[in-house]
């Protein structure tokens, strides 16, 4: 083997070897990588906007993965969780679906039954009403006869409300002349036949019936005595 010969052996063989830690630094990157940023899991995103406390499906998100390191642990891995729940606030399409945008839909509870009647959009809803809510109910009666005395009543306390329906036009009785609401929104209790009844009665012969906004978590207890008002009593 003559010096041309031994000098292509040689850079050859350092040829190999360049390409042989090339190769292990290329490994060396990828393994560095590796650890920091883990294996993947599946996590799911929404495709659009969805509105609050509206029920979820699963057409409304889409499944990506994403290093398991990088997610929280809010994040929906299991898209079995959404099964009857709704979304708490107003959900941006692109976000990342977690725990805490949803509650499970409120149910009937034992002994309880739906009830669903119209309520002033303007005077006994005004949009803060919401599925989970816990609500008064009070009715205003006018006085039978003009000796008598209008009257305002707490028909039920501590109603909780199943659902919130669409603002729906009324369509006014051409000798209609009380000055009743043109618009109303669908309001569904949960309540026990006594309740049920005195709602339905309300809806049937109070002049109005309106909804006053408990706070959440809390709950009201009001005396028998109290639970009527004429405006004579202020005076």
């Amino acid at each position: 083997m003559n010096s041309r010969q031994r000098r292509g052996v040689i850079l050859l063989l350092l040829s190999v070897l360049c390409a042989f830690g090339a190769f292990a630094g290329v490994l060396s990157v990828i393994r560095d990588v590796n650890s920091k940023v883990g294996p993947e899991v599946e996590a799911y995103r929404l495709k659009g906007d969805i509105a609050p406390y509206k029920k979820l499906n699963a057409s409304q998100f889409e499944k990506i993965k994403m290093p398991e390191r990088w997610l929280s642990k809010n994040a929906v891995t299991d898209l079995g969780e959404i099964q009857g729940k709704i979304a708490v606030t107003q959900l941006r399409g692109g976000s990342l679906l977690q725990n805490d945008m949803i509650v499970r839909q409120p149910e009937l509870g034992e002994g309880e039954q739906e009830i669903a009647i119209m309520i002033d959009a303007a005077t006994g809803v005004a949009g803060k009403i919401k599925p989970g809510a816990t609500v008064n109910i009070y009715a205003t009666f006018e006085a039978p006869d003009r000796g008598g005395k209008n009257q305002s009543k707490v028909i039920v306390q501590n109603a909780k409300v199943l659902d919130v329906g669409q603002l729906t036009p009324l369509e006014p009785k051409e000798d209609d002349r009380t000055g009743k609401p043109t618009e109303a929104v669908p309001i569904t209790f949960a309540l026990n036949t006594l309740d049920a009844q005195r709602v339905a009665y309300a809806e049937s012969f109070a002049s109005h019936v309106r909804l006053a906004l408990i706070g959440q978590g809390g709950a009201t207890t009001i005396s028998p005595d109290d639970r009527s008002y004429t405006l004579d009593e202020d005076k």
